[in-house]
């Protein structure tokens, strides 16, 4: 079976789940628009989870490439408090 073709730039929602901390919001923010200057702070949303240890951030992401998906994921996971980029 292969993988379905992503036909690029695209539209690329993406969450990262980690850890409730003071700077985590921040962080994450700061890589989004690192790798995606058009991004503005209204197109993320905030969820921290029913008992409060866990906080996930959505956005959308314009994806030019695999290569470009796969730094952004890499920078996102290099956050200490990141716990799932999905």
């Amino acid at each position: 079976m292969t993988d379905p073709k992503i036909v690029f730039p695209c539209d690329y929602p993406i969450k990262v789940v980690g850890d409730v901390t003071p700077e985590f919001h921040d962080q994450v923010c700061d890589v989004v628009v690192k790798h995606d200057p058009a991004m503005t702070t209204d197109k993320i949303s905030q969820k921290t989870s029913r008992k409060g240890n866990f906080v996930s951030i959505s956005f959308m992401l314009v994806a030019q490439s695999k290569e470009h998906l796969d730094a952004i994921f890499a920078d996102l996971k290099e956050i200490e408090a990141v716990r799932l980029v999905l």
